[in-house]
């Protein structure tokens, strides 16, 4: 008998998605009502945390690919050479 995790089931991925996306819309509009003691002007934009860490993080992502691409070895790479026999 397979014990199926409760992630499995696409309902609850979905009602995960939505509880996150009302976490993160509440976030930013507690931004409106919490003095945030901003160091610079931007950080005063209303979403500008938000917006911030979503393109820190995709910018974190396309350099992560770009060093795979710049430092990725071939398959057969570890393999023993076989010139050597």
């Amino acid at each position: 008998m397979k014990y199926e995790h409760w992630l499995d089931d696409p309902r609850h991925v979905k009602q995960l998605w939505r509880g996150f996306l009302v976490v993160l819309a509440l976030t930013v509009l507690a931004g409106f009502f919490v003095d945030l003691h901003p160091h610079f002007e931007i950080e005063n934009w209303p979403g500008f945390n938000a917006a911030f860490g979503f393109f820190a993080c995709l910018l974190m992502i396309l350099v992560a690919k770009g060093l795979g691409l710049l430092l990725k070895r071939p398959d057969t790479h570890y393999a023993e050479d076989e010139s050597d026999e």
